[in-house]
């Protein structure tokens, strides 16, 4: 199914928190899905930060139809191409790069690129980008960053990503223009490799009922 860039900002408002996930092993995204999902996350932005990105999309397309699939760390062309064949429903990238964001929109595959600052913004804007990840952060001057970006950009749509924690997600929340944060202290990699799926879906239904 493929959705529209209204449709993610609606599906992320929901959801309020994106696991960012990165697995060595293909096929440890299976059971990682499996604990996201039974525990209320049916969402996962697998990053190409790993060699198994591509085949873990896909194995979570054909197992989990209803899965809402984000690649995450896209850099290059032929990783937006891997990611769509693999069946993602979008992309998200940690910077601005124009010539992937005009490769996603000739594909019709939604596109949230990173920002963190007034020039990429315009940049992004200008390409008719509505929503945006920004990345990294709490490094980039966090919430008072943010606020202080929607003074002259009050339309922006949000998705901090980097150093969020349960003890400063909820403030980001709060700012009405985030639409969901990104974030990985519930699918550490530590976790994942000990195959601890128990622990991974107790932290996900604790992440879950915090942004309630």
């Amino acid at each position: 199914m493929s959705y529209s860039t209204e449709q993610i900002i609606e599906k992320l408002k929901a959801l309020k928190v994106v696991p960012v996930i990165a697995v060595d092993d293909a096929q440890d995204i299976l059971p990682l899905v499996k604990a996201l999902s039974d525990n209320g996350l049916p969402v996962a932005e697998i990053t190409f930060r790993s060699a198994a990105a591509e085949e873990s999309i896909r194995l979570v397309r054909q197992h989990y139809t209803d899965v809402f699939i984000l690649a995450g760390t896209v850099l290059t062309t032929e990783q937006v191409v891997a990611a769509k064949n693999a069946g993602a429903d979008a992309i998200v990238t940690p910077g601005f790069n124009p010539k992937i964001v005009q490769l996603c929109q000739d594909l019709g595959l939604p596109i949230t690129p990173g920002v963190n600052n007034p020039m990429s913004i315009e940049a992004a804007l200008e390409m008719g980008i509505a929503a945006v990840k920004f990345f990294p952060a709490e490094a980039s001057g966090g919430v008072k960053m943010i606020k202080a970006l929607l003074g002259p950009y009050g339309n922006l749509q949000i998705m901090p990503t980097g150093g969020i924690s349960p003890t400063n997600i909820k403030d980001y929340l709060a700012i009405p223009n985030v639409v969901a944060c990104g974030g990985s202290w519930f699918v550490e990699k530590s976790l994942i490799k000990a195959k601890n799926w128990d622990e991974i879906g107790r932290l996900t239904r604790e992440a879950v009922e915090l942004v309630k």
